[in-house]
């Protein structure tokens, strides 16, 4: 099964950080539910795993993401993952994301995903996985937001003797450090409940189904 996602998010956070951030792969796993990092094996590969959990039913994908293209002068990353599932089931896909500055402090992020699925996970259709999927992602873009703008937040406080704050040299908000400081890691997953997930996207399919028919009246 074939999908495509595209999901755009602003972020608090100077774009040399946030591509700072984008790089590390221990961030990237820390904010994605239920992924983990298992070792990473040079400075363009990392191996992880992502469980999904279905009701009594889990399931565990575990492989490579390679970074197959990065490049700072149109700040522009692509990641080529490869995965198989205990059961059987595989996963490859690309992902593509762009960084655009908006302010000297702030940023937008694209991202575009082509995934192909295999294994029992299909079987519950495409349109409660791309449900699913959104809703996954919405938790994803949550945590990149706490954390870069966390940090970002704690770079710029005033010292607690109460004197004013302290910046790097130059433009405070083109200069920030990388914001893989003291902000605390999202909450940890150990597994993303799909079960979860899918009754708000089936609560969600009701209430547009009633905002519809509303709207008709």
């Amino acid at each position: 099964m074939a999908l495509e996602i595209a999901e755009n998010f602003d972020v608090g956070a100077p774009i040399d950080a946030v591509w700072a951030f984008l790089n590390d792969p221990q961030n990237v796993v820390a904010c994605m539910p239920g992924a983990s990092l298992n070792r990473i094996v040079d400075d363009s590969q990392f191996v992880g795993s992502v469980k999904l959990k279905i009701g009594a039913v889990s399931a565990q994908y575990q492989g490579t993401i390679t970074y197959v293209e990065r490049d700072q002068a149109t700040y522009t990353v692509r990641m080529l993952a490869a995965g198989n599932e205990r059961g059987g089931g595989t996963v490859s896909g690309t992902i593509l994301t762009r960084l655009e500055a908006l302010t000297p402090g702030s940023t937008r992020i694209a991202c575009q995903s082509s995934v192909d699925l295999t294994g029992k996970i299909v079987q519950v259709g495409r349109g409660m996985i791309e449900g699913v999927s959104a809703q996954i992602i919405k938790k994803y873009v949550g945590n990149v937001r706490s954390l870069l703008e966390t940090s970002r937040a704690e770079a710029t406080a005033a010292p607690a003797d109460g004197g004013p704050a302290v910046a790097a040299q130059g433009d405070p908000g083109m200069n920030a450090a990388p914001a893989t400081s003291s902000a605390p890691p999202p909450a940890r997953e150990d597994s993303i409940n799909v079960l979860a997930v899918v009754f708000k996207v089936f609560i969600d399919r009701i209430a547009g189904f009633f905002r519809r028919i509303l709207g008709r009246a």
